[in-house]
């Protein structure tokens, strides 16, 4: 019951960023969460370095990964929050055997990304202010960047400071905010 306000806020925030009356642009929490999926493929990646920063005015160096149009199978994200009533996991599962998960314009802030990868027409060292596999994807002139026009990805495992994107689609939603849950791996 606690969390269904903070889960209404995210929704209506979603709702105006999908209409474009509020940029994607935010202050992260101040804690990763994990994200898993059994295997991604897209058409197009485009990835330069990046700092978020978090309310308090810290940095976290992150790999901004920005994903075309992403299918991905078996997502899970979740994230271990303190709480006065002690660790609460809050995880979200979809897709499995209700069918692939889909994303366009993702762009995940990763600390870390872990799989096993295949990447179609690979520049890497590419100046990150040219990058032009991912629409509006690109970073300052100078700056290391990559991109693919595809990729393949198995066995998914990251830890993010947040994840946009201009559409999900997630089939099988699951929402879990539990005491005594698990986390993604």
């Amino acid at each position: 019951m606690a969390a269904v306000p903070a889960l209404l806020a995210v929704a209506a925030m979603a709702a105006v960023m999908a209409e474009g009356a509020l940029a994607a642009s935010f202050a992260v929490s101040g804690t990763t969460f994990q994200v898993s999926s059994g295997k991604l493929t897209s058409s197009g990646l485009a990835s330069y370095v990046h700092t978020d920063r978090d309310a308090d005015g810290a940095g976290h160096s992150v790999a901004l990964l920005g994903i075309g149009r992403a299918t991905l199978t078996d997502i899970c994200q979740s994230a271990e929050v303190k709480t006065p009533l002690g660790p609460v996991v809050f995880k979200l599962t979809a897709g499995g055997a209700a069918g692939p998960v889909r994303a366009d314009s993702l762009v995940i802030d990763g600390a870390d990304l872990v799989g096993d990868a295949r990447f179609g027409t690979a520049q890497i060292g590419r100046d990150a202010a040219s990058l032009d596999a991912v629409p509006g994807v690109g970073g300052p002139k100078g700056d290391f960047g990559l991109q693919a026009g595809n990729i393949e990805v198995a066995g998914v495992r990251s830890h993010a400071w947040s994840a946009t994107g201009g559409n999900f689609r997630l089939k099988g939603l699951r929402l879990s905010v539990s005491l005594d849950g698990t986390q993604c791996f």
